[in-house]
């Protein structure tokens, strides 16, 4: 597939490696809406700078660097100025199944090369390598914005409602703030990961005595995935009041049955989130390295990219499947 066209403000990469991310799948299979086929997805990319247009001062050739899942931004409006790049006003350029203003389609990272404005690509920190550095800029910044936009800090209770590629980044994010952990889950299989991963506590989420326990205990619920016929009278009745409820998982379908009154009576706040600002990317990555989060990750070579996708699909991933040029 062509890169798009060369300028002042390109910057090209020789792509070393590219998480696989849940967005992939939904973009793959036209989910979240029409998908502009042929689509080329993977936006957790990092590699090893190899050209840069004369304009660019943030990274130079030999740097080994990492771009997320926005490539570029009108840089004008008023989102853009105040440095919430990710919510710009006219529409942020996705790194794959997006369009440039001159035209030229935007593809992603399950490639060789990848080719994107300076604006939004990252210096790889010294002490991480590019394997383990991929998956930040997705899945680590998806998880790592709200919690620190909402403030979570020691004496707060988090609880994290699917422990998969984003979950287990959301677990150590808040515990490495200073919070109380706990995992909620369906099932009693990620027990042993949660706690390995800092878990404070485990709350099977089908036992309603363990539930009630917690009832009106949690300052914040980061919510990285939606099973059919979701109880929000279950999880909203675990938050305080002025309680956060946080989606980063986001479903394909509407969400339905939210119970007002509740909302209300205790001043629950539901918020959306997505990915990060480039100023939040560079929080974050500092964050992890100071604080020692890792993801758990696994790795296949690109050319079985195919391969890994579909054990993606068949939630074999533990957490992030990394492929590798």
């Amino acid at each position: 597939m062509p890169l798009k066209a060369f300028d002042d403000y390109a910057v090209e990469m020789d792509i070393t490696h590219c998480g696989i991310c849940g967005s992939d799948i939904h973009t793959i299979d036209s989910g979240w809406g029409p998908t502009d086929y042929p689509c080329v997805v993977g936006h957790e990319i990092t590699g090893v700078c190899t050209r840069v247009g004369k304009k660019v001062k943030k990274v130079k050739v030999g740097d080994r660097i990492g771009v997320g899942a926005q490539s570029g931004s009108c840089l004008e409006c008023e989102n853009c100025k105040n440095g919430d790049e990710n919510l710009c006003s006219k529409g942020m350029i996705p790194t794959y199944n997006g369009r440039w203003p001159n035209g030229d389609k935007s593809f992603g990272g399950y490639a060789d090369k990848w080719r994107g404005h300076e604006h939004f690509v990252f210096k790889v920190p010294e002490n991480m390598s590019n394997e383990i550095a991929a998956t930040f800029f997705c899945a680590g910044v998806t998880t790592y914005s709200p919690l620190k936009r909402f403030g979570v800090k020691p004496g707060d209770k988090v609880g994290v409602i699917g422990i998969g590629g984003l979950g287990h980044y959301g677990l150590q994010w808040a515990k490495a703030m200073g919070a109380s952990v706990v995992a909620l889950s369906h099932s009693e299989r990620k027990r042993a990961d949660a706690k390995e991963l800092g878990c404070d506590d485990y709350i099977l989420t089908t036992d309603k005595k363990s539930m009630n326990e917690h009832s009106g205990t949690f300052t914040h619920i980061l919510s990285t995935s939606f099973g059919s016929n979701f109880d929000w009278e279950s999880y909203l009745g675990l938050l305080k009041t002025n309680g956060n409820f946080i989606i980063v998982g986001i479903p394909e379908t509407p969400l339905t049955g939210i119970p007002a009154m509740m909302l209300a009576m205790h001043q629950i706040s539901i918020v959306g989130s997505v990915i990060g600002s480039p100023a939040v990317i560079e929080d974050m990555l500092n964050f992890a390295a100071a604080h020692n989060v890792k993801p758990w990750i696994s790795k296949y070579p690109m050319k079985e990219a195919n391969e890994a996708v579909k054990a993606m699909r068949e939630g074999k991933a533990r957490y992030r499947f990394v492929l590798e040029n």
